[in-house]
């Protein structure tokens, strides 16, 4: 039986607070190390409400970091006492096997959806960068296939998969029509389209509209604020279309102190969010 659009948006609508549509995560890994139960603790104090959890490269276990049960123990346990909800995963293998080209991605992106799971979090992160980008149409078309199949065990497992990458909005859409499950949606990263692939997050964002986008990256070179990525008018575009969701830092730290460089991002993300 097919999973229905509403039992798969509601775990991270009942993430959101009442009345509140947009929200400051972080990812672990910018907080202070990928996989590291500790930086709950970092992101709580640096305001930041969620996490994003790196789900770590292969082990000699033969399984991915976030594979060992004591792991997710700690990381669930530390969500629970800050009250910082686990709000995605980061699948960071995927930048050794690529789904676009290699069947191993898919054992490694399955297990992936377990570990999500287990760890109670509404979004694995699929990452598409690298020499596992998509870049010419035979690419885009190859990894529909592989999407289908994860596509299905996610709505199994109610996880939603989010397809970030350094393609444009039009192609994510033709991708995502492809696929045909709710399951797979955009992870939209401001800073990669506005510094790295040069489209117009604003244009992107309304064209990919509210029920296209499960979650969204914020960045910047240096300090938000201080580069090209319109932070305000990507909020301000979020909020217009109607979209609710998780706006996930992934900043990095000039000063070389990343709690602190964390909470100055976190403050000047939070002017806008209201």
């Amino acid at each position: 039986m097919r999973v229905t659009r509403r039992a798969l948006l509601a775990a991270p609508a009942a993430a959101l607070a009442r009345g509140k549509s947009l929200r400051i995560g972080v990812m672990d890994g910018v907080a202070l190390a990928p996989s590291d139960p500790e930086s709950v603790a970092v992101a709580a104090r640096a305001g930041c409400e969620g996490i994003q959890v790196t789900l770590g490269r292969q082990t000699t276990a033969g399984h991915l970091v976030m594979a060992a049960p004591e792991r997710q123990r700690a990381f669930l346990a530390a969500s629970k006492i800050h009250r910082v909800p686990i709000v995605s995963t980061y699948i960071d293998i995927l930048h050794v096997h690529c789904l676009k080209n290699d069947r191993e991605a898919l054992r490694w992106a399955a297990e992936g959806i377990d570990i999500t799971r287990r760890l109670e979090a509404p979004i694995l992160m699929l990452v598409f960068f690298g020499k596992c980008a998509l870049e010419t149409r035979e690419e885009m078309d190859a990894v529909v296939g592989p999407l289908k199949e994860l596509a299905r065990e996610a709505e199994r497992a109610k996880v939603i998969l989010g397809f970030e990458n350094t393609i444009r909005a039009e192609d994510d859409i033709r991708i995502l029509d492809a696929v045909g499950s709710r399951a797979l949606q955009i992870y939209y990263d401001i800073g990669n389209a506005t510094n790295l692939y040069h489209e117009d997050p604003l244009q992107a964002l309304r064209l990919l509209g509210r029920n296209r986008i499960c979650q969204v990256h914020v960045k910047d070179k240096g300090y938000l604020g201080e580069g090209a990525v319109d932070v305000a008018g990507a909020v301000k575009v979020l909020e217009e279309i109607g979209w609710r969701g998780w706006l996930v830092l992934e900043t990095g730290a000039p000063s070389k102190n990343k709690e602190e460089d964390l909470k100055r991002n976190a403050a000047y993300l939070r002017r806008f969010v209201g």
